[in-house]
């Protein structure tokens, strides 16, 4: 399993004409750190690099928001039609992603009053070609509810009980109360959607046209061209690109362990 990472981090420190040399030279014998240059000069990768960290950021704050205060509702709130909606919230889970693909186009497409359409939503192109056509997709995942909702599960409703006798309306319950004793949940949660948005490409390929929006995982592709691919550059950025996942996940080491243990303990 790690054997891929270490070819591709001794790949982006090799001369060239060490890359595919036969037999395999696994260490090289100059190192070299001419194709990480490279690839910041190839293409903007500095500008790819500050767009999938905005997107990213973007989508663990929306889905700590959302997934957090949708999964206190569904666990400790009673009303009318929890059980069928957290159904169909569980059903949602096994849609798969490129299934909806077309529908979000369309309706991101025809936003009213955005991107030059009219109130019907037409003659413009909505919040295509825009940092929200990523973010509002997934800006509370279906997985961040069920994930927070099995979380607060967890926790005992005698807090909840005692905190409306002394008068604490419901929100200062869920915001100063039970939100505080998620941070493991929530520490997992938040590695998990920035994973996720860091290495998304294929909807930020359709809907983003625009070079200067482009994201560090549609920048890889500018390493592949007239059929030839200049795997130097590209292992060198891919290397760049990991780094941010390791650092995150060893920060947040303990609080994922954590939040993985407890998620699934009560139904």
């Amino acid at each position: 399993m790690v054997m891929p990472f270490i070819w591709s981090l001794l790949t982006s420190i090799k001369p060239n004409d060490e890359i595919f040399r036969i037999p395999l030279q696994w260490l090289p014998s100059i190192i070299t750190f001419d194709h990480y240059i490279e690839a910041f000069e190839a293409v903007p990768f500095g500008r790819y690099l500050i767009n999938s960290l905005y997107l990213a950021v973007m989508g663990v704050f929306f889905n700590l928001l959302f997934g957090s205060m949708s999964g206190y509702a569904f666990a400790k709130l009673k009303f009318k039609g929890r059980k069928v909606i957290f159904a169909i919230l569980l059903a949602a889970m096994m849609i798969p992603g490129v299934v909806v693909m077309i529908p979000q186009y369309i309706v991101l497409n025809h936003i009213p009053l955005m991107g030059g359409n009219n109130i019907l939503g037409q003659g413009g192109h909505g919040l295509l070609n825009n940092f929200w056509a990523v973010i509002l997709p997934g800006a509370a995942g279906s997985f961040a509810v069920f994930f927070m909702r099995q979380f607060f599960k967890t926790l005992p409703d005698e807090y909840m009980e005692s905190a409306r006798i002394d008068g604490c309306s419901e929100f200062r319950i869920y915001w100063n109360l039970y939100l505080p004793l998620t941070k493991p949940a929530l520490a997992t949660l938040g590695i998990f959607t920035f994973q996720a948005g860091w290495n998304s490409f294929l909807w930020p390929l359709i809907v983003l046209n625009d070079r200067s929006l482009y994201t560090v995982q549609i920048g890889l592709q500018a390493f592949t061209f007239d059929k030839q691919t200049a795997y130097g550059p590209m292992m060198a950025a891919t290397i760049v690109i990991i780094l941010p996942i390791i650092l995150i996940f060893m920060y947040l080491q303990k609080y994922f362990i954590e939040g993985a243990n407890f998620s699934g303990i009560k139904s």
